[in-house]
């Protein structure tokens, strides 16, 4: 077979009344046969073009090279077979003598106990495997079940068994069937997890799903004892009354659900009490939908989105949800990084009119493919139902997170847990669920321009949104805008530049956007320094804007009770006949954890078309404005080195400072191709440093 190829198709040499002529074999020379086994080591299959040149090289016919190949390859297989053949046939001998001893180890057991003879009745080894693999699987069964009553707050039984152990793995013919790996839907809903293999060799995402579930149980156990449970957990501050975490106490109570705390990083730990003018139902559908959540806190999520949903509750409702989710947290300063966390939130329904509502970081079940600055321990909110629509919330706050990336200026406001703390996030519910409730009211509040119609609030309060996401996008650098940042030499050490092209997006003039924004200690308080900036009255100390002048309110939507609440239409008085008037449209806000004062020049006609009810969509705008939060208890101001300044000098304790962010957004040149240059750097530099000066001259602050 090495050495010769036959003709299979000779044609025959005379008439068709003579036989075929027999197959004629040729004998390949040593070298022809040493050139065609080299080949065949590289290539067993040679596809037609190899076969043409190798027979002309080796003066072999075509026909012939393909020949060789087949018989090569059939040879070959032959072999592999034998030695496969031979090898099962070791296998097998040694499987026999196996089988052998073991049933003389049958016919003689020994008891290990007492060393003495044992008796076992008549039960084959096959019986045995059976009921030591239905024992084992009985076990996995029952902690699943376990682990379902615990998700449904009540007991949870299998399936009923059969009489006999051994009628689970045997088929009705008597056989070992394939019900071994037996696939049990646990009862949780219409929507609720995912059918549930209870077998160990289960997929990967079932056994992920289950890992999930177990955390957020423990996650949900762990939030609901910490809003209930006071003293010694939690320690009321003597200076601001604000409860403190106690750290030992935590530690003894609770084992950590995410493992032990990351070298570097510091924990923030606060819990927060309030009534929210919205109910408990409403409130949970608003935490569990991604894109309500993140317009209900705004200001304080970048971006958000919901990566995958393991169970959308049961019944109808959101008792029982669980989902996986990515969130972008900010705090309006480029001195604070945002803050990237992946995450499980999970609701259940405690009794009725209670509901609960918990995240936890999952970067220890599930690998990140970026490096972790930030993990939630059990977060979330306790919510229960009062009369007249309002809800009591409990919401706690815990992480852990990398202080070096923070500034100093701003330690003392994170490590308090007022900066991303609960009573953050309580101020702003209520903040958002009264402007809610007062644009869904029928009557117009006494300070609202009654001019304006019905569907032109609509407009404005939808345009004043999009200024201010687009303000605070700005000032943090989330991924909502492609930003790119600037290292300019020309530019003081806190003060952050970006750029960005503005292309195709009809609310914002096309272009190259610069972007500059910076935070300032003062020593005064936020209220002080709120109703400095807000106030058109006093608008020309500090903006370049107002032409030098006083400004007019020309129209008012009231968004709370606080006056500070509110969108307002300024109009900036011509100083003389070559100066045009130009409208300001400014939204400000204010509650218990901070402020904002947002603005952007509007165009005269685009906003006549806004007030009476208009798409504001197509209102080009560039938004400019001020954050101001507490510094932070014991922190008042940085000192020369750096560091922060325990003492305020002059300044009372109780009142302490502010940290100021001031940031602008201006278009620097209208060409999305054009080239950034040094002078537009420069300028929005200066106009940041200047305004700063202002501001402090203003309130007699030392520079």
């Amino acid at each position: 077979m090495d050495g010769g190829s036959g003709d299979d198709h000779d044609p025959t040499t005379a008439a068709g009344d003579k036989p075929p002529r027999k197959k004629r074999y040729h004998r390949h020379t040593p070298q022809q046969i040493q050139e065609l086994e080299a080949l065949f080591k590289e290539c067993p299959h040679p596809d037609e073009k190899q076969r043409l040149e190798l027979s002309k090289r080796l003066c072999l016919e075509t026909r012939q090279v393909k020949f060789w190949f087949q018989n090569r390859r059939t040879q070959m297989k032959t072999q592999l077979e034998r030695h496969e053949n031979s090898l099962l046939r070791q296998e097998n001998d040694k499987l026999r003598a196996e089988n052998m001893s073991i049933r003389d180890a049958m016919r003689n057991p020994i008891c290990t106990n007492c060393g003495g003879p044992a008796i076992i009745g008549d039960m084959s080894l096959e019986e045995q495997h059976l009921r030591i693999e239905n024992a084992r699987l009985k076990d996995e069964l029952d902690r699943v079940c376990a682990l379902a009553g615990k998700f449904l707050g009540r007991p949870i039984t299998g399936p009923p068994l059969p009489n006999s152990s051994l009628e689970l793995g045997v088929g009705t013919n008597g056989t070992f069937g394939t019900t071994m790996a037996t696939t049990t839907t646990l009862p949780l809903g219409h929507d609720a997890l995912p059918t549930m293999v209870v077998p160990s060799n289960r997929p990967a995402t079932t056994l992920d799903r289950s890992m999930f579930l177990e955390l957020a149980l423990a996650a949900m156990d762990e939030l609901v004892k910490m809003a209930q449970t006071d003293e010694p957990l939690w320690i009321k501050n003597i200076e601001g009354g604000r409860e403190m975490l106690n750290h030992d106490e935590y530690l003894r109570t609770f084992t950590p659900c995410i493992g032990l705390k990351p070298n570097g990083f510091v924990t923030e730990a606060s819990r927060e009490t309030g009534v929210v003018i919205i109910n408990s139902l409403a409130l949970v559908e608003t935490l569990m939908d991604s894109n309500r959540w993140a317009e209900m806190f705004h200001c304080m999520i970048a971006r958000t989105s919901t990566t995958d949903v393991i169970s959308n509750g049961m019944g109808g409702t959101r008792n029982g949800a669980l989902q996986l989710m990515n969130a972008e947290l900010q705090i309006l300063s480029p001195l604070v990084p945002v803050r990237e966390v992946s995450f499980l939130r999970f609701c259940k329904q405690h009794a009725e009119g209670v509901w609960a509502v918990v995240d936890v970081s999952i970067d220890t079940i599930k690998e990140s493919t970026t490096f972790v600055t930030c993990r939630r321990l059990p977060s979330g909110c306790v919510v229960q139902d009062m009369p007249n629509g309002y809800s009591k919330v409990i919401w706690v706050e815990h992480a852990e997170y990398d202080e070096s990336q923070v500034h100093q200026l701003y330690r003392p406001l994170l490590s308090s847990g007022v900066g991303f703390g609960a009573q953050r996030w309580v101020a702003t519910l209520q903040r958002q669920c009264e402007c809610l409730a007062i644009l869904m009211s029928s009557t117009v509040p006494t300070r609202d321009h009654t001019a304006i119609t019905a569907s032109g609030r609509r407009s404005m309060l939808k345009l004043a949104q999009r200024m201010t996401d687009n303000f605070c996008a700005g000032v943090c650098a989330s991924t909502v805008h492609k930003w790119n940042k600037l290292n300019a030499g020309n530019v003081d050490e806190d003060v952050r530049v970006m750029t960005r092209k503005s292309i195709d997006d009809p609310g914002e003039p096309p272009g190259i956007v610069l972007s500059a924004s910076t935070s300032v200690w003062l020593p005064v308080s936020p209220q002080r320094l709120f109703d400095f900036l807000r106030d058109e009255r006093l608008r020309s100390e500090w903006d370049i804007l107002s032409n030098g002048g006083p400004m007019q309110e020309m129209a008012h939507i009231a968004k709370g009770q606080d006056h500070g609440n509110c969108v307002s239409l300024l109009r900036a008085s011509a100083m003389n006949a070559n100066q045009s008037s130009m409208l300001i449209l400014q939204e400000t806000c204010i509650d218990a954890a901070g402020s904002l004062v947002v603005y952007a020049p509007v165009d005269i006609p685009a906003m006549h078309v806004v007030m009476n009810g208009g798409d504001s969509a197509y209102v080009a705008l560039l938004p400019s404005g001020f954050a101001i939060v507490p510094d932070g208890p014991g922190s008042h101001g940085p000192i020369s080195n750096g560091h922060v300044n325990g003492n305020t000098g002059g300044g009372s304790s109780s009142v302490g400072g502010s940290l100021l962010t001031v940031a602008f957004q201006i278009l620097v040149n209208s060409l999305p191709t054009a080239k950034l240059t040094v002078e537009s750097v420069e300028t929005v530099n200066n106009l940041i440093s200047c305004t700063v000066q202002k501001i402090k001259a203003a309130l007699q602050c030392e520079s």
